[in-house]
């Protein structure tokens, strides 16, 4: 499945489409149709979508669409012709990935802004959904309310997601959107291929970016690792954001904790509480939260 859903967001009109994104409409009366969600392959095809076909498009498919439900579909414009007989409104565009991805975060009411977003790469995908998965638990213990996106498994809070690995622009979306009705204060992102599509990432909002690789590769600086994974999964970031690992301060705070019993759980403590201080916890609350986590222990 990868779709968007009025569930978790808003509704928008083909003239939205057309006068915010300057794609053209076909029957022009049909401004006022209000599309509720995105679908990009069939089977997410549901009452109320717009239709953007990623693999090729005929009239028997935009016929399909319709009759599952949808009110719109979207094609490239060398297709007019081959859908000129389409028996519902066609919005004619070649949007690239930044445009799906305003689209997708437009629809789903933009759940990124409202969330604290953390990622985190490395050449391991293995290392990087368990460095995941422990920074969610950190997190949680610090009181926040947590959703994760890895192939590892994907949640919000503590309910599991239903989601098939790697995930599109759509599909996170509508993640986030998920996670921020569910009540999550942060979500958790694993930047690996077994997790996400190329260009997952267009129009998400990234704040605290870590790399499980304690120092980044040789003669790369850490400035061309935030580049690269920017150009890889299509993120958005300040101009500040820089890649964050683990630190002296880091590995002496993970030390207080019962939490890590090997050299791979302190290794992965320490990043999570790298992290958490880059997006500006306060010491004496982490502190707090390991000196009780060693009491309980």
């Amino acid at each position: 499945m990868s779709s968007v859903n009025e569930s978790v967001g808003r509704r928008m009109t083909l003239g939205y489409f057309v006068e915010h994104y300057g794609f053209d409409l076909e029957p022009k009366f049909a401004t006022d149709v209000t599309i509720t969600a995105l679908a990009d392959d069939m089977d997410s095809v549901r009452p109320g979508c717009l239709y953007i076909p990623m693999n090729g498009v005929d009239g028997r498919r935009l016929e399909q669409a319709r009759s599952r439900g949808a009110y719109a579909a979207l094609v490239p414009h060398a297709l007019r012709q081959s859908v000129s007989q389409a028996q519902f409104p066609v919005l004619f565009a070649d949007p690239d990935d930044a445009q799906l991805g305003a689209m997708a975060s437009d629809i789903a009411a933009n759940p990124s802004n409202a969330l604290a977003v953390f990622a985190l790469c490395g050449a391991d995908a293995d290392e990087v959904q368990a460095s995941v998965v422990r920074l969610a638990d950190f997190l949680h213990m610090l009181g926040n309310p947590v959703g994760v996106i890895s192939a590892a498994g994907s949640t919000s809070l503590e309910r599991q997601l239903e989601l098939t690995h790697p995930i599109g622009i759509f599909d996170v979306q509508h993640t986030l959107s998920v996670c921020g009705e569910d009540g999550a204060a942060a979500v958790i992102i694993a930047l690996d291929s077994q997790t996400l599509r190329t260009h997952a990432l267009e129009s998400v909002g990234v704040d605290v970016l870590g790399s499980v690789e304690d120092v980044p590769p040789a003669g790369t600086p850490s400035s061309a690792v935030v580049a690269e994974q920017i150009q890889r999964y299509g993120f958005a970031t300040d101009k500040q954001l820089r890649l964050t690992i683990r630190s002296e301060e880091s590995d002496a705070l993970a030390s207080l904790s019962s939490l890590a019993d090997d050299d791979a759980s302190v290794r992965r403590l320490s990043l999570a509480i790298a992290m958490v201080l880059a997006a500006g916890v306060r010491r004496g609350n982490i502190r707090s939260a390991l000196r009780v986590s060693r009491e309980l222990g």
